[in-house]
Order: C-alpha cells, then sequence, then structure tokens
C-alpha cells in the first residue's frame, strides 16, 4: 500500500520553530519527488516546498529562508524544518509525492500521486 505519514504539529509561539516529518512506505522513495502542501482554515491549499530525489529544493516566496525541507533516502523520510513561525504559517501541513513531472516544482496539488492525512501546525500566543 502506497502511504504517506506526517507527524510534528503542534502549537508553538510566534518566533518559534517545529519540524515535521513525512515517512513514506509502499514504494521506491528515492525515486519520488516529495512536496509539502499546507491548507489553512477558509483558504487554498498552497505549495511550500518541494525536493527531488536528488535532494534539490526549493521553496514558496513566503517561506523562503524560514524552512528548510530535506529528506533521508535510507529512512524513506522527509522533513520540514520551520524557523521563525508566524501566525500565518497556521495551517493542516501534507507531503505529497510525484513519480514523473513537474507537479512538485510548480506545487500543482492536482498532479501530486500520492498524499498523507496531514498534521495541524498552528502559530499563536
Amino acid at each position: 500500500q502506497l502511504q504517506l505519514v506526517e507527524s510534528g504539529g503542534d502549537l508553538v509561539q510566534p518566533g518559534g520553530s517545529l519540524s515535521l516529518s513525512c515517512a513514506a512506505s509502499g514504494f521506491t522513495f528515492d525515486n519520488y519527488n516529495i512536496a509539502w502542501f499546507r491548507q489553512a482554515p477558509g483558504k487554498e491549499r498552497e505549495g511550500v516546498s518541494c525536493i527531488n530525489g536528488g535532494g534539490s529544493a526549493h521553496y514558496a516566496d513566503a517561506v523562503t529562508g524560514r524552512f528548510t525541507v530535506s529528506r533521508d533516502n535510507a529512512k524513506n523520510t522527509v522533513y520540514l524544518q520551520m524557523n521563525n513561525l508566524e501566525p500565518e504559517d497556521t495551517a493542516v501541513y501534507y507531503c505529497a509525492a510525484e513519480r514523473y513531472g513537474s507537479s512538485c516544482f510548480f506545487f500543482y496539488s492536482s498532479g501530486m500521486d500520492i498524499w498523507g492525512k496531514g498534521t495541524l501546525v498552528t502559530v499563536s500566543s
């Protein structure tokens, strides 16, 4: 069964840090591009970061300089380190996998092949 499971969501104060994990199973992980998306209450889902199988990453403008994505192919896991969090970062964070194409790079959610169920990040004092 192809599966992605996110973890690490929590309540954190503005300016704080949080690390999310996305654990994959049931497929050859290092052949897939992995994206993080987020969806805030009442808003559309938006792309946050994308990392390809070789480890090259890019980010949405809103998180550049604050978030860092990495992957450990031996552990079938992608990480999202979030620093200097802002209330606007409050959202459910999802990871998604893409086998071929450019959906990850362009944050095109409809083109992603596998999705996790999400983990909630709340930034509030």
